[in-house]
């Protein structure tokens, strides 16, 4: 709506200013300010353009107090750990169900992590807790950029040990990896250009650093490999079942074979005896008859 108003004032303000062009070519033609002026005010009235720019001018001071909190928040690291953990627990939400992920509750050795996943090799430990104080300093662009940038890369080694050492106890349940996750993208795009080295160091040794994207990613990977390890246990449960019942009909066709082979047949057999001798008999009691008459 905005853009279809804004395109008509335009044509209204090209129009008068051709018209006032025109004026100045040819003084004959007389130009009313005042009705220039109530034909503009009257047009951006009937467009509502008056109020969507209120609006816009709203959003712009709403969107510009977002940010300030944002970079206030970024700045405490108490707030700064409750950022990350509320997001990351909506990327869980999104992408997994329930069952499979919890949020703060002891898992390893009496620790509580951010949250975990259930994964088909163990849980998979996530902390959200992130160190910003000198990435910070380092992006003001100060003079010391590069005592702030060793800093920084020391403050993320040592987070990454603390991972390593708390989180990736295959021993006690857990995967042989856990995920350090970097709510901003900045901070991990910065990362992996400047510090590509470190990532893959701990990569190897089981911590993995995510970011929101590459996160919702892994998190897919981990839902698919549970559904299909959930599936591979069916079909082998059902497998289970078929032979059990296989066996079953084994050994009923066994018990068949040894009744009818055996019993029924010696039954039969003895029925057949039976019955040989009673017409015998009934053909002894005929001639019996016969001769008293």
């Amino acid at each position: 709506m905005i853009e279809i108003g804004l395109l008509l004032l335009t044509i209204i303000l090209l129009g008068v200013l051709i018209y006032l062009k025109l004026n100045e070519e040819d003084p004959e033609i007389e130009v009313d300010p005042e009705k220039v002026r109530g034909a503009v005010s009257e047009s951006w009235r009937d467009l509502k353009l008056d109020k969507e720019i209120g609006n816009l001018e709203n959003q712009v001071t709403e969107i510009k107090n977002l940010h300030s909190d944002l970079e206030t928040m970024m700045k405490n690291p108490r707030e700064r750990g409750e950022f990350g953990e509320v997001k990351l627990e909506a990327l869980l939400s999104d992408h997994l169900p329930n069952s499979m992920y919890g949020m703060r509750e002891r898992v390893v050795d009496g620790k509580t992590p951010d949250a975990y996943i259930k994964s088909s090799h163990g849980k998979i430990i996530i902390d959200s807790k992130f160190p910003l104080d000198n990435f910070t300093k380092l992006m003001n662009k100060d003079d010391d950029s590069e005592n702030y940038a060793r800093k920084f890369r020391n403050d993320v080694e040592k987070q990454l040990k603390e991972i390593e050492r708390k989180y990736v106890r295959p021993e006690e349940g857990t995967a042989e990896y856990a995920f350090e996750f970097v709510p901003s993208e900045r901070v991990y795009y910065y990362l992996v250009k400047e510090e590509y080295e470190l990532l893959n160091k701990y990569t190897k040794r089981g911590v993995q650093v995510v970011s929101p994207l590459t996160l919702g990613h892994k998190l897919e990977l981990i839902k698919s490999d549970v559904k299909t390890k959930q599936l591979s246990e069916k079909a082998e449960e059902v497998q289970e079942q078929i032979q059990a019942i296989g066996t079953h009909v084994s050994n009923l066709r066994s018990q068949w074979n040894t009744y009818y082979g055996s019993h029924l047949k010696n039954a039969w057999n003895k029925a057949s005896d039976i019955g040989s001798e009673l017409e015998d008999l009934e053909d002894e009691f005929d001639n019996v008859e016969n001769l008293e008459r």
